[in-house]
């Protein structure tokens, strides 16, 4: 598990300094325990588990800056992981405790079959800016449509709407990619 951890933290970094085709590996690795880490936990659909494969892939894309360097990389995206999970669970409403040490699970999970023909960076770079980051505003600053809507300029209504686009461009770029 340290190979795999310190594997993912080199990427990690090589991404953060520039390094495309690093980003790209690293995501890929961290989709394949991701698929595995999000199906051990529900007993929903397999497009529920990719959802959350690729809400916390584009967490973890956007909001690189916020890793610390100096600590452990698997940790960081186990959190991520984890809330991912909470709020999906929030919003269907089931209850379920998660232990807050299960991190061991992430690192030794066996990955599951990875969909390489996947890229994250790729799709999201390709939409619209006013629909990216109405993206990056509500589902990862965690921003209010109210408050997204006002950063891009647009009502509260068209922010919603604009937003409900976005995602369903961005889940058919996503699952035309996976074909």
């Amino acid at each position: 598990m340290d190979d795999f951890e310190a594997r993912l933290k080199s990427l990690m970094l090589s991404g953060l300094d520039g390094d495309a085709s690093a980003h790209r590996q690293l995501l890929t690795l961290l989709s394949e325990r991701l698929r595995a880490y999000f199906s051990q936990r529900m007993s929903s659909t397999r497009d529920d588990v990719e959802d959350l494969v690729q809400e916390t892939l584009l967490a973890v894309h956007l909001r690189g800056a916020s890793y610390d360097r100096a600590q452990p990389f698997t940790a960081w995206a186990y959190a991520i992981a984890r809330y991912k999970l909470i709020d999906y669970w929030r919003r269907r409403r089931i209850r379920v405790a998660t232990p807050l040490d299960d991190v061991e699970d992430f690192l030794s999970a066996e990955p599951a079959r990875s969909d390489e023909g996947l890229d994250i960076t790729r799709a999201l770079g390709s939409l619209p800016a006013r629909q990216r980051g109405l993206i990056e505003d509500v589902k990862i600053r965690g921003f209010s449509l109210s408050e997204a809507g006002a950063r891009a300029g647009v009502s509260e209504g068209a922010a919603k709407v604009a937003l409900h686009r976005a995602l369903r461009m961005l889940a058919g770029r996503m699952r035309r990619a996976d074909a």
